[in-house]
């Protein structure tokens, strides 16, 4: 057994966005290691697909649908686990969307809001329906997905995503101080760039020249990031070394990316 599987081995870890992309991949990559994984999101079939590889290799899923962006949603979905698979000791918020791409002054009012909510709303509803339990368990992980369009230079097409990714990136910090002590840990990471349904997304709806037109052509030139560079991540904090992570911007090993400046 190695050390990542001794780490995840009985635990129970929730993966919102399972249903594709990173999310997908960290869910899938928990299973290996010997964890039973809740798959949430908005899109049951994809959930399913996940759940059915899992299950494939012999793992443990349950798939429960809802939309995160919504706090009856978020209540319903924490009580039911709670209620019948018990409290998970890993927390990934890894559901997001990039809606916006254009100048602020043409920008639709109703997709910009609409990334500021899944992107960072719906993480903050998560932790605060299941925090609480975690730190009761005296052990938790709490992983939110970010980007480094983050701690980037403004550059005229993304504010929406951008600044929503700022905003996570300060909840969580204000989490894990909130939580120092009680032995449950809060960081955001960046995955790396990596050839999602949100890369194909932009791909195909950005129209403008500029640094985000240019970052399509390189990740299409070089075929992006692994996310198994997510999953080796996460599967790092669950060992006892981590413990002391915690507030932390962390990076993929090996990105394209090379790590930029962040509050630590």
């Amino acid at each position: 057994m190695t050390e990542h599987s001794r780490a995840a081995q009985g635990k129970l870890a929730l993966v919102t966005g399972a249903g594709s992309g990173v999310g997908r991949a960290i869910a899938i990559g928990l299973s290996k290691q010997g964890a039973s994984v809740v798959l949430v999101g908005r899109r049951i079939a994809k959930l399913e697909e996940t759940a059915a590889s899992i299950r494939a290799e012999g793992g443990t899923a349950y798939s429960y649908a809802a939309d995160v962006a919504k706090i009856e949603d978020v209540n319903a979905m924490a009580g039911h686990v709670l209620a019948n698979y018990g409290v998970p000791a890993v927390v990934v918020n890894a559901a997001g969307v990039f809606k916006e791409i254009g100048p602020i002054l043409e920008s639709d009012p109703a997709g910009w809001m609409d990334t500021i909510v899944i992107n960072t709303v719906s993480p903050y509803l998560v932790c605060r329906a299941l925090a609480g339990e975690m730190v009761k368990q005296g052990w938790g992980r709490i992983i939110n997905v970010t980007s480094a369009a983050s701690l980037a230079e403004p550059e005229g097409t993304n504010s929406a995503y951008a600044t929503s990714k700022v905003a996570l990136n300060h909840f969580t910090r204000q989490l894990a101080a909130e939580l120092a002590g009680t032995g449950v840990t809060a960081n955001v990471f960046h995955p790396g760039e990596v050839k999602t349904e949100m890369f194909e997304a932009i791909r195909d709806t950005v129209r403008v020249p500029g640094e985000l037109e240019d970052w399509v052509a390189w990740v299409e030139r070089t075929g992006g990031d692994s996310p198994e560079k997510s999953v080796k991540l996460i599967l790092d904090l669950l060992l006892p070394e981590s413990d002391g992570i915690t507030g932390r911007f962390l990076w993929i090993e090996d990105g394209l990316k090379k790590p930029m400046r962040s509050w630590d």
